[in-house]
């Protein structure tokens, strides 16, 4: 150890030892406080950093598990159509325009939006198109934390009557629904609340479903008037544990009513001839403002089966009820008013069944298939062929029947091919024929085929 005091050129001038220790014992100490200080900051900016990055961290965490709970998808649906002759009534995409027989048109242009909890779901589904926006989906369930098996949902969304109107059309093989489901679902969704029985996917009877629903009955429009339509369908789904083999069946059923705007109230009888088929007004002062029924019942039935062919898939329903319309219509309403202004209607009552037929043959296990599809609807059954009149002769009785009581045979061929993943190519033919009546403008088969060439576009 150096001694400091040898190195001082005059002892006189020298500073105390003591002193100098003293001041150097000190100059350690400060400094040993300012490195304690500096590691103590240096630990505090350490930790502080840590509960910053841990704080983000979390909130990434956050929106990862919000991300992965929430869903969109969607499909765009661009088609060419060319039918028999200009402005055709159609139940292909709608009626043509009066000086045209072909079209471009976007038929559907799809996005929804699910958020998906552990017992909820929110959906949201909007469709945008060349004819406007329109809402979809706008619904969400609730399913119960004991035995989730219950379902509670609320909002608009499909009726819950048959297969047809729930099958996405992004998946369906043809382009459009039946004509009988388009004419007593138009749009296939209501408002409403329904609740979903079905046993949990461990369950031996998770195969079992049990749909029942309130609606307003007005398809996608707000509510009209004061009374709900019940809906409820029971079906059953299966799988053979190979996967090579499914089945489903089901049965449905639909009461409800349809406000009867005016006193006039026209019923199916035989007419004073005693042999012609009419309707007949029933003008009662409290008919007026009651309700007209309206009550479907509906059984379908699909099967699948995966062999060396490909996929073989048979699906059909048939659909029979009362029906109140219209005179010229036979479309369920959606868009009749309280109070009835300027126009009444008065209201048609009439009988009707119906239903389709699929048969759908993937080929070989590749990407095309072909499809055949037959479709009928009778609105109604009272009445067939040319014992349908306009009038019971030229100078007597009218009868009241119109178009909107002609029946209709649909015959679809198509054939479906995936180019990609997520895009499909469709081509389809539809020979639709009206049956030969003595109602004015429909003694012959109108010119009203339907040729569909459609891209879809899938994400």
């Amino acid at each position: 150890m150096w001694n400091f005091a040898q190195l001082l050129p005059n002892r006189k001038m020298t500073i105390p030892l003591r002193f100098f220790k003293a001041v150097m014992i000190l100059a350690v100490i400060i400094e040993s406080g300012i490195s304690a200080y500096s590691q103590e900051v240096y630990s505090k900016a350490i930790q502080q950093s840590a509960d910053t990055l841990n704080a983000k961290i979390e909130n990434v965490k956050s929106d990862l598990d919000f991300l992965k709970n929430l869903k969109i998808t969607g499909y765009i649906q661009a088609q060419w159509q060319c039918a028999d002759s200009n402005g055709i009534s159609s139940f292909s995409g709608g009626n043509f325009p009066k000086n045209a027989d072909n079209r471009f048109s976007v038929r559907r242009g799809r996005v929804k939006f699910a958020y998906t909890g552990t017992l909820t779901q929110f959906v949201l589904q909007i469709d945008a198109t060349e004819r406007g926006v329109a809402l979809k989906d706008a619904y969400v369930n609730f399913k119960d934390p004991w035995l989730q098996m219950f379902t509670i949902q609320g909002g608009m969304f499909n009726r819950p009557f048959g297969f047809e109107i729930a099958y996405s059309s992004s998946m369906r093989e043809t382009p459009e629904r039946a004509r009988i489901t388009q004419t007593l679902f138009p749009g296939e969704r209501d408002l409403g609340a329904m609740l979903t029985i079905q046993p949990r996917k461990e369950s031996r009877f998770n195969f079992i479903r049990l749909n029942a629903a309130l609606i307003a009955g007005n398809a996608i429009a707000s509510e009209i008037d004061s009374k709900k339509d019940f809906v409820g369908q029971l079906g059953i789904n299966k799988t053979t544990r190979n996967e090579k083999f499914r089945y489903a069946v089901g049965i449905s059923y639909y009461n409800g009513g349809v406000f009867q705007e005016t006193k006039k109230v026209c019923n199916m009888v035989t007419l004073a001839d005693g042999m012609t088929k009419g309707f007949v007004v029933d003008s009662t002062e409290s008919n007026k403002g009651q309700y007209a029924k309206r009550e479907y019942f509906g059984a379908d039935a699909q099967v699948s089966l995966d062999w060396f062919l490909g996929v073989t898939t048979l699906r059909g329903e048939y659909l029979w009820g009362s029906q109140p319309g219209s005179s010229k219509s036979n479309v369920s309403p959606t868009n009749r008013s309280i109070p009835a202004t300027p126009d009444p209607i008065d209201t048609y009552n009439r009988s009707f069944n119906g239903g389709y037929v699929y048969l759908v043959q993937n080929i070989l296990n590749s990407r095309h298939e072909v499809v055949v599809k037959y479709d009928f609807f009778d609105p109604n059954i009272k009445v067939k062929g040319t014992d349908a009149k306009s009038t019971v002769s030229e100078t007597t009785i009218k009868t009241g029947l119109t178009g909107a009581d002609v029946s209709y045979t649909t015959w679809g061929f198509g054939y479906n091919v995936r180019i990609a993943t997520n895009v499909k190519l469709m081509a389809y033919y539809e020979v639709v024929k009206n049956e030969s009546t003595s109602i004015n403008g429909y003694s012959n088969d109108l010119k009203d085929n339907v040729f569909t060439l459609r891209a879809q576009f899938k994400f």
